[in-house]
């Protein structure tokens, strides 16, 4: 976690198989975050359900986070770990040092 002045921002992004991501922070935290179809009933989120539109995944570096071409952008903190969402909408994060052994 950061300091509480501090809000961590996504400086890289990859995707390494259908539905998972790979973010790098401006800190150095690297997480892998996975998108699970239909798990959220928002609309905003059904285009994700594809993973060819999934890849689509960029940095916008203004927002300091990830974003897709439909606009849906996601909070940072929450990717980075410092705060828990209200609701996940599917993303969750299976970076390998954080499954249970």
């Amino acid at each position: 976690m950061t300091s509480p002045d501090h809000l961590s921002s996504v400086v890289g992004v990859a995707v390494l198989r259908p539905h998972v991501m790979r973010l790098l922070f401006d800190d150095g935290l690297v997480r892998d975050i996975q998108y699970v179809p239909g798990q959220a009933t928002s609309e905003m989120l059904a285009p994700l359900d594809d993973p060819a539109y999934f890849a689509h995944v960029r940095v916008d570096p203004d927002a300091g986070t990830v974003v897709w071409p439909i606009g849906l952008e996601l909070a940072p903190e929450v990717l980075h770990g410092d705060y828990e969402p209200e609701s996940p909408l599917g993303f969750h994060d299976v970076t390998p040092d954080h499954q249970p052994a």
